[in-house]
């Protein structure tokens, strides 16, 4: 399943409305994706999603790319053999709708700044 929309603060998967953070996995949506020091991705922001041991992780910085991901936590992403996409929001959107659905592909959006 693809992602219908996206603007500032605003997605459409599944034909629901998204309006707060949220986490795409093959299965189900975390609607409640809160991070700990908000702009600054952590690997324990991540916890869950480390668990669910995806192929592919796509990670939406935010509309402006405002929220970072420290090399440090990307090393231990790339570690585990797990492929890696940063972008801002829309271009992490287009990064999902394209992907190969045959991989466990999870994706962590930030809706905002």
């Amino acid at each position: 399943m693809n992602i219908d929309a996206y603007a500032f603060g605003k997605m459409v998967y599944g034909g629901k409305t998204y309006t707060s953070d949220l986490i795409i996995y093959p299965d189900h949506v975390d609607d409640s994706w809160w991070r700990l020091q908000g702009h600054l991705l952590q690997v324990e922001d991540l916890e869950d999603i480390l668990k669910a041991n995806p192929d592919i992780l796509i990670i939406g910085t935010g509309a402006a790319g405002v929220m970072k991901v420290p090399p440090g936590l990307i090393k231990k992403l790339e570690n585990k053999n797990i492929q890696l996409h940063i972008e801002p929001t829309a271009a992490a959107v287009e990064t999902f709708n394209r992907a190969d659905k045959s991989k466990k592909i999870i994706a962590a959006f930030h809706l905002t700044c």
